[in-house]
């Protein structure tokens, strides 16, 4: 397989596990990111003439050889039907980001069936739609998955150079602001590595031209990643054991890690609940492997690793069946 553009590499990376269907702010972060990532491909392709300052883009490149359908679909929505354009580079990195919601999503379209097509990135139910709160309420989850090898292999790529102080190329340098400016970085670097990540950024300003235009220029919106940052920080808060326990008792904390499937009956023993609690999984296209079996079982469910617990929502009726929590390995 041919290697990825930076575009397709990024969406790798950051559109792995988010909703599919609606625009969250973490979606429209990252969606943001991807315009100025095909700036940035175009540029280091060298489609850009440089006169002074400023960098120019006529409607010609429209008919290069090479140019992408995705390349093609964020174009056509910053050209507007002029003939070209001109600005610092910085401008055409916000003229990129700041597509309208609408727009946003066509390019999403565009970048996503690039990689469906590769059959790097596919299209799943969410766990949190087997929940008694949003079957009851009818509402239909789907998230992305990307590759599980084609993540790896770019998270860990990025991770390498930067931790060990590898050499990095403009590509790199371009995919670390990226994921800078998407709030994404905390998603492959712990917090310990990321105190190491912070003096890659200052040495990388001082010996690379590209870092020098690029790390002064910011396109996300401070509230976006103000909240995104506090999602972030609940869910590594609700991971711990101790968060475990009482996401568990007030599953509202954080329901992604605590979702209630009920069964049909109150079952009086563990095996007919789990054999419950899988068929409605399976239904839904979870895949789905039992690694452990008794009174709690341990569940593989798309590669996360969950603990069933039998549970019941009080209500004029109760409601009995079996809570998945995420598993503390």
């Amino acid at each position: 397989m041919e290697d990825l553009t930076l575009a397709q590499g990024f969406a790798i990376i950051s559109l792995n596990s988010l909703d599919s269907l609606h625009m969250t702010t973490a979606k429209r972060m990252v969606l943001r990111c991807i315009p100025a990532a095909v700036i940035l491909e175009l540029y280091l392709e060298g489609r850009f003439t440089e006169k002074e300052e400023q960098l120019v883009l006529n409607n010609e490149v429209f008919v290069q050889p090479g140019i992408l359908l995705y390349q093609e679909e964020v174009l056509r929505h910053i050209f507007k039907n002029k003939n070209s354009l001109e600005g610092t580079f910085s401008w055409w990195l916000k003229k990129a980001s700041a597509l309208p919601d609408k727009s946003l999503k066509k390019v999403e379209h565009a970048i996503t069936d690039s990689l469906k097509g590769l059959n790097l990135l596919e299209e799943i139910p969410n766990l949190l739609g087997c929940d008694l709160l949003y079957t009851t309420a009818d509402i239909t989850m789907r998230e992305y998955r990307s590759s599980s090898s084609e993540y790896s292999r770019q998270t860990e790529g990025i991770r390498s150079e930067v931790l060990e102080a590898g050499e990095l190329t403009d590509e790199d340098i371009a995919k670390l602001w990226l994921l800078r400016e998407s709030a994404c970085l905390s998603e492959i670097f712990t917090k310990r590595e990321l105190d190491n990540v912070l003096p890659r950024f200052n040495e990388l300003y001082q010996s690379s031209r590209l870092a020098k235009r690029l790390f002064g220029v910011c396109i996300h919106h401070m509230a976006e990643t103000a909240v995104k940052n506090f999602l972030t920080l609940k869910k590594q808060v609700m991971s711990t054991p101790v968060g475990t326990g009482l996401n568990f008792d007030f599953p509202f904390i954080e329901r992604s890690q605590s979702v209630f499937i009920d069964t049909e009956a109150m079952f009086s023993n563990s095996e007919k609940r789990l054999e419950d609690v899988l068929k409605r999984l399976k239904k839904y296209g979870h895949e789905v492997t039992v690694l452990r079996a008794g009174e709690v079982p341990l569940l593989k469910i798309d590669n996360v690793l969950y603990e069933a617990v039998a549970d019941a929502v009080m209500g004029k009726i109760p409601i009995h069946g079996m809570r998945l929590r995420r598993y503390q390995i």
